[in-house]
């Protein structure tokens, strides 16, 4: 069998109705996973679980919306994976906010306070709710999308990269908790990707032309180049990576 076959496989994947977490639904779904679509919307959630089911076979997926912010909402989605397919194998934390572009000096509390609490908070959240039963049976993968924002200074998205370096620290603190037990956690910090995240600049020629010159590889990344990394890290082919953030960002950082 192939390193980076999931057949069997359950995976949860936050944000996934469109963006990385939607090209990282389809291609877990590719290499053989059952997938949990979950975003804001439930609408949303059930066009893209009905699209995979129609391209997979049904049972293949489910949709099942949660706010983030919400920690009874979150426990929802773990038990309604639970309900449906008895046990939770792959965690990927991708959802994530940004209500605030400027100075730092500039940020309000409450815009703050939103980025620490639903790029950090709610991913501790989602993972303590689901790494005991990976723990007990010594088998799981935890991944969660930073950013190469967590890396390096801005002076316009500040609060967003600390929360995506504070993500990276999550991971590094999990891996050694959870590594005795055979449970994986690592991060990706993708660059600039062609999402509606990224929607003020990609969708200016100007400013697509601008970011595309300083990758050495000459072009913003697309959904698909970063849920390739998560099939790795959720795979036997990552067996023994832990702890890790694996930059997929075109060569920008170097």
């Amino acid at each position: 069998m192939s390193l980076f076959d999931l057949t069997g496989k359950v995976a949860v994947i936050t944000g996934s109705s469109k963006g990385i977490g939607k090209a990282t639904a389809y291609e877990m779904a590719e290499h053989g996973a059952k997938v949990v679509i979950s975003s804001r919307k439930q609408d949303a959630c059930n066009a893209v679980a009905a699209d995979i089911n129609g391209k997979y076979g049904d049972g293949t997926a489910i949709a099942v919306a949660a706010n983030i912010s919400s920690k009874e909402a979150l426990q929802n989605l773990v038990d309604e994976t639970r309900a449906a397919f008895g046990q939770i194998d792959v965690l990927v934390c991708n959802a994530a906010s940004n209500p605030y572009y400027g100075p730092q000096e500039g940020i309000s509390d409450e815009q703050f306070r939103k980025i620490l609490d639903n790029n950090i908070v709610s991913n501790h959240w989602l993972i303590t709710m689901v790494a005991p039963e990976m723990r007990a049976r010594r088998d799981g993968s935890i991944i969660i999308i930073s950013s190469i924002g967590g890396l390096r200074g801005t002076p316009v998205i500040g609060a967003y990269a600390i929360s995506k370096a504070a993500d990276m620290q999550l991971a590094r603190n999990l891996a050694h908790e959870f590594g005795p037990d055979n449970v994986r956690v690592n991060c990706i910090a993708p660059g600039l990707v062609r999402t509606d995240f990224a929607k003020v600049l990609v969708d200016d020629p100007k400013r697509q032309e601008a970011a595309s010159r300083s990758v050495p590889l000459r072009r913003i990344g697309e959904p698909e180049d970063i849920a390739g990394g998560v099939v790795f890290l959720a795979s036997k082919a990552a067996a023994f990576t832990t702890g890790q953030t694996i930059v997929m960002d075109g060569g920008v950082t170097i």
